[in-house]
């Protein structure tokens, strides 16, 4: 079975209908259905990891968001389904987020070892 490198670059953008990230969400379900996958964070999509978001009270043209993301539980769900899932260290500290406000089993990858990172998995999902 092909090893899968799902990159996810852009952060969320937040619609009435969505709850979670779509790609989040569809790895998660291809781990499940026995896909060898594995998560890549970087640039914007770093804050996915951060951990005690809370988007409650969000509200777009008047109309409240009845089911917030909560995309820190959405990387831990991950975690726990066993989706290695990584983020890219110059990416974090750019933000000016610490390592300890990361989500626990998070794993940090330099830009540097991104190359053996995508060496090490057959299919690379760029979104």
């Amino acid at each position: 079975m092909a090893k899968i490198l799902s990159v996810v670059e852009r952060a969320y953008h937040g619609t009435l209908e969505e709850q979670d990230d779509t790609i989040l969400w569809m790895s998660h379900i291809l781990k499940n259905a026995g896909a060898d996958i594995s998560v890549l964070l970087r640039s914007n999509a770093v804050n996915y990891a951060v951990k005690g978001q809370d988007a409650s009270g969000i509200t777009i043209g008047g109309v409240p968001l009845s089911n917030p993301p909560k995309l820190d539980q959405d990387v831990v769900s991950l975690i726990d389904a066993g989706v290695d899932t990584y983020v890219v260290t110059e990416d974090v500290e750019d933000r000016g987020i610490k390592q300890g406000e990361l989500v626990g089993g998070v794993k940090m990858v330099s830009r540097s070892g991104l190359a053996d990172l995508f060496d090490g998995h057959d299919a690379i999902w760029h979104w």
